[in-house]
């Protein structure tokens, strides 16, 4: 599998006998599926098994997904309720009489839900089962495109996620190999630093070995390499299996930032303070690429 991403764009038409239609579908970000119908030419029907279908094949993403309907030679799709647009055009001229501002016209009663609605033309069981199925084979090919343009999608951003992992390692193997990192730079800084207390005046030395050996534990950074290292290789194996990997990289990224911040609030030389810096901007370049993962 693939990474994929969460923006998308499928269109297809299709036609049957008397009519034709329109699928679009279109797809952003989001933190779960939220998927938003907009069904017209009486098949609201459909609306379950169009949530179904699509809820099969994608696990993440705001997607509008729309059906227009127009049949051919059919002047009668629309019946006007008369008796409503009569009670509208008389309070509207009621309102015109008595007021400065404009009651609207004709046109705009019109939009006012019950006054202009879409009917089905009378078919029997079999027509209407075989226009639903077309109607749903063609929605499985819009399907079809929507996926194949979020995994062309999902490409691309594949390489800017292993672009960024490989900077962080990179930052990462930086900030090992820092002088003052090494266990060795540790243990004489600290020796000095011992020293000249005990030169200033009186200490308890087993109290100051205590003080010493705690400090040294608060400046190894070996246990915040290791761990780095380790979210390195779990998001390369994630990339690697593809798939709905976003919430589990999102995550990842935010266990790479408190690693981040442990190291910058070790760090007691200028250079492995920049390495820390950098890889607080390098995460937040990562987790800004990870959103659009599905």
């Amino acid at each position: 599998m693939t990474v994929s991403s969460m923006t998308g764009f499928a269109r297809v038409d299709g036609a049957a006998d008397g009519f034709g239609w329109t699928w679009e579908l279109r797809s952003v970000n989001g933190k779960g599926l939220d998927v938003r119908l907009r069904l017209n030419g009486g098949f609201e029907r459909l609306e379950a098994k169009v949530r179904d279908a699509v809820s099969k094949r994608f696990k993440r993403g705001n997607m509008g997904v729309t059906l227009n309907v127009t049949r051919s030679g059919d002047s009668n799709a629309y019946s006007v309720n008369r008796e409503l647009l009569s009670e509208l055009v008389q309070i509207a001229e009621e309102f015109d009489n008595t007021s400065s501002l404009s009651a609207g016209t004709i046109a705009d009663l019109m939009n006012v839900r019950g006054v202009l609605e879409a009917y089905e033309p009378q078919q029997d069981e079999a027509t209407r089962d075989a226009n639903d199925a077309a109607v749903l084979a063609s929605l499985n090919e819009a399907i079809d495109q929507m996926a194949a343009h979020r995994a062309e999608e999902g490409e691309k951003l594949d390489a800017m996620l292993r672009g960024h992992v490989d900077n962080i390692e990179a930052t990462v193997t930086r900030a090992e190999n820092c002088e003052s990192a090494r266990a060795d730079a540790i243990k004489d800084r600290l020796k000095r630093q011992v020293e000249e207390l005990m030169d200033a005046g009186k200490f308890d030395p087993e109290r100051l070995h205590q003080e010493a050996a705690i400090l040294a534990t608060k400046a190894d950074i070996r246990e915040e390499i290791d761990r780095l290292k380790a979210h390195i290789s779990a998001a390369r194996d994630m990339l690697t299996k593809g798939g709905a990997i976003g919430r589990k990289l999102d995550f990842l990224c935010q266990e790479f930032n408190r690693e981040a911040n442990t190291l910058c609030s070790k760090a007691n030389d200028i250079e492995l303070t920049n390495c820390g810096m950098e890889l607080k901007v390098i995460i937040d370049q990562l987790r800004e690429q990870v959103q659009n993962v599905e």
